[in-house]
């Protein structure tokens, strides 16, 4: 079975852009789990433009014995006012699985993934002083674009993300057999490593199922933005039990 695991950063934007409590991330990971999900998602920023480092330690005593914490971030962001680093953040938050991501400060979503081959090097050190905090380790990587798997599970990485904005495009625009199979292929090579293989990023209720039958080893998606975009019409809760019945 796939786990859903919902991306909130949607709902602290709308907090702040208000500013105050509302709408309440507690409330949404609460209504989220109570419809079935089995995880939570957050991608805390150094600008804290959206969930912030309180946030995050709210939701990991919210998540724990319940569903897993999946935390993201770029783990060569330097420490600054608000936000003590990825790794002093993990350390606090204790998340079921810390996911790498490269992304700068400056942009609005991710949009890339590690290249392995050049990155691992610089990765060794802060994937083993995850490892010792206790959190599973994913990267966020490219279909298509890495062929270090063997490697990075001898670091003690335990599973990519695959990044999934090219195939979710292609699929809007009606031709996207080639990016679905440069995923397929891709997490055909992560799991001959013995590499486990997440997705995320613009997967919907549309693009999602065939995304899934191509890829049925699937172990997770994170989905955020089209989840809570969705809700907005139909509800938080029966949007993800939406979601829930496509990954089933």
């Amino acid at each position: 079975m796939t786990t859903l695991s919902v991306n909130l950063n949607k709902i602290a934007v709308l907090r702040n852009a208000r500013g105050g409590d509302e709408p309440d991330l507690a409330t949404a990971a609460e209504t989220c789990i109570a419809a079935g999900c089995g995880g939570i998602t957050v991608h805390p920023r150094p600008d804290r433009r959206h969930v912030t480092t309180e946030d995050v330690v709210l939701l990991a005593d919210l998540t724990r014995g319940r569903v897993e914490l999946n935390l993201e971030g770029n783990p060569f962001a330097p420490q600054r006012p608000g936000y003590p680093g990825f790794v002093e953040l993990v350390r606090r938050a204790k998340p079921a699985q810390a996911t790498l991501v490269p992304d700068a400060d400056g942009q609005i979503t991710s949009d890339h993934g590690f290249d392995l081959t050049r990155d691992l090097g610089k990765l060794a050190p802060l994937v083993a002083e995850l490892d010792a905090i206790g959190c599973r380790v994913s990267l966020f990587v490219d279909a298509g674009a890495n062929e270090s798997f063997e490697e990075a599970r001898t670091l003690g990485v335990a599973r990519v993300e695959l990044y999934t904005g090219p195939y979710a495009h292609a699929f809007a625009n009606g031709d996207f057999v080639s990016e679905l199979q440069r995923c397929v292929d891709t997490a055909r090579r992560a799991l001959k490593a013995g590499l486990n293989v997440n997705a995320g990023h613009d997967l919907n209720q549309k693009n999602l199922g065939i995304f899934k039958r191509a890829i049925p080893e699937l172990a997770e998606v994170s989905i955020g933005h089209a989840l809570i975009g969705e809700s907005l019409y139909d509800g938080l809760d029966r949007t993800v039990r939406r979601y829930l019945a496509i990954l089933a």
